[in-house]
């Protein structure tokens, strides 16, 4: 079996760190891995597969001095937006965790279990870069994909409860710290997030946009459209909760057919990477402390609309480091792989 040269940009960020975690677990073909990162962080070391291996720093040419098959990034969109293009030329396939690049119109968005065949588009056949879903993207279609096939989507609102990590390890030292604060009856500080966290939710998650939604939000509306290749009526409200690990959301979905309940939590049940988990009087449904370092999505409270037959209700949760980001961006490595297209 062939292995590759496999680089991991941000390394040392929360999602750098389980990019490794799930490299590992999942048996990938690693020839060798080149942990990448700011100068800061070079020199350091990161422990892969039972051996201490030293941390490049990041630059135009680390990707074709280390021939590196592909480069997984995850550091930001603005490192994103400068290095990824030299990864590019230098013929490395970039699987990129950041918002950078998800909305051009020639660069794959990409849920392997969705669209993979997307990465053989010719619309794409010129880009080495693939984008990466947001977190509450990638959760909330992998459980709507074959639903849409049965019943035809129309209309989608959402409402989500992110975890801290969503926002890095400072946003989830900042809730901890927070917590002791608030026990001690000490004065508390928000710095990682607008407002204290501890004992709140924040109803607004990244920057206010013209629409009156938040780029979280739309983030979550345009993305969909894109990677289920059809126009939708998407809203979306994204809040932010006192949460360590684990994205829950809210879904409501209309469709052009009349929905069977126990059909749809069938399909649910048969769809890849799905656990149901939905059985209400027995206070069985998914939560966040199900989940953490899972890499499937889990959904439950699946229930019918009381008043439209064409509308569905149901509650997902997934680990947002893994399920949206890390596993999501291995997934999408291995599938270069098996299409080889690498």
């Amino acid at each position: 079996m062939s292995k590759y040269i496999i680089g991991v940009v941000g390394v040392t960020g929360a999602v750098g760190e389980e990019i490794l975690r799930v490299l590992q677990e999942s048996s990938f073909p690693v020839k060798q891995l080149i942990p990448i990162a700011s100068s800061r962080s070079a020199g350091g070391n990161i422990e892969f597969n039972n051996k201490s291996i030293e941390i490049k720093e990041l630059t135009h040419e680390i990707f074709k001095d280390e021939q590196i098959d592909i480069a997984i990034f995850s550091a930001g969109s603005s490192i994103s937006a400068i290095y990824a293009i030299s990864a590019q030329e230098y013929g490395t396939y970039v699987v990129d965790n950041t918002s950078y690049f998800r909305m051009k119109e020639d660069i794959p968005l990409v849920i392997p279990e969705v669209n993979a065949n997307s990465l053989l588009d010719d619309r794409y056949k010129k880009s080495k870069i693939i984008a990466n879903p947001n977190c509450s993207t990638i959760q909330m279609v992998q459980a709507l994909n074959e639903l849409d096939k049965k019943y035809n989507i129309l209309k989608i609102n959402v409402s989500t409860y992110q975890a801290v990590s969503g926002a890095g390890n400072k946003a989830s030292k900042e809730l901890f710290m927070q917590m002791q604060k608030f026990l001690a009856f000490d004065t508390i500080k928000a710095e990682a997030f607008t407002n204290q966290i501890v004992n709140n939710t924040i109803p607004a998650i990244d920057k206010a946009m013209p629409s009156g939604y938040t780029k979280e939000e739309e983030k979550m509306i345009y993305e969909t459209s894109k990677i289920m290749n059809k126009k939708l009526s998407i809203s979306a409200t994204c809040v932010r909760v006192p949460v360590f690990r684990g994205h829950s959301e809210s879904v409501s979905i209309t469709c052009e057919k009349d929905i069977d309940v126990c059909e749809a939590k069938e399909i649910l049940k048969n769809t890849k990477n799905i656990i149901l988990k939905d059985d209400l009087q027995n206070n069985i449904y998914p939560m966040p402390i199900d989940v953490s370092e899972k890499n499937e999505t889990y959904v439950g409270r699946v229930r019918r609309d009381i008043f439209d037959s064409k509308t569905l209700h149901f509650f997902c949760v997934a680990d947002n480091l893994r399920v949206g980001a890390a596993t999501n961006s291995v997934r999408i490595a291995k599938k270069l792989i098996e299409l080889k297209l690498v």
